[in-house]
């Protein structure tokens, strides 16, 4: 984890470097958290009712992808990825090797793959971040190659005066 700094550790562009890595906390997933969040957003059978996704691809109750997605989100906002402006996205890539299953305790490592200042913004610059969601086992259950907008420290500062 980076050293914080006078904001608390929250980090802007500049603190960013290629092969840095970020490690969240811990979040387990729960079988009636995934029936709610399924019936809410993804009402389909191998996320809704133990019984149901036996019979199916899954052969047991997995957790929606964007159920997955949405925790890992939780981990890196709380405390994955100390971001000044907060983790704002402007694209990326997201896939699930493995499925989410009820008990898995899940974790987001991430690491800095790119980082490039912008040309016509000298306010901001984009890192490109690969974070893999894993389990209890290791295993990746969700890998996130995302772009994401952050700002310069200075700019970032309410305090900085525009």
């Amino acid at each position: 984890m980076p050293e914080p700094d006078s904001r608390g550790g929250l980090l802007g562009f500049e603190d960013f470097h290629v092969g840095q890595r970020f490690v969240s906390g811990k979040h387990v997933m729960d079988a009636e958290a995934i029936k709610a969040f399924a019936r809410a957003f993804d009402p389909q059978p191998f996320h809704l009712n133990e019984t149901a996704a036996k019979a199916t691809f899954f052969g047991a109750l997995v957790a929606s992808g964007w159920h997955t997605a949405a925790v890992t989100m939780r981990l890196q906002v709380e405390q994955g990825l100390p971001i000044a402006g907060g983790i704002i996205g402007i694209g990326g890539e997201l896939s699930w090797p493995k499925p989410t299953r009820p008990g898995d305790t899940l974790q987001v490592v991430s690491e800095v793959k790119e980082v490039i200042p912008s040309r016509s913004r000298p306010d901001r610059g984009v890192v490109r971040m690969r974070s893999e969601t894993r389990n209890q086992h290791d295993e990746v259950v969700q890998i996130l190659d995302a772009k994401l907008l952050v700002p310069r420290r200075e700019m970032a500062s309410p305090n900085s005066g525009s």
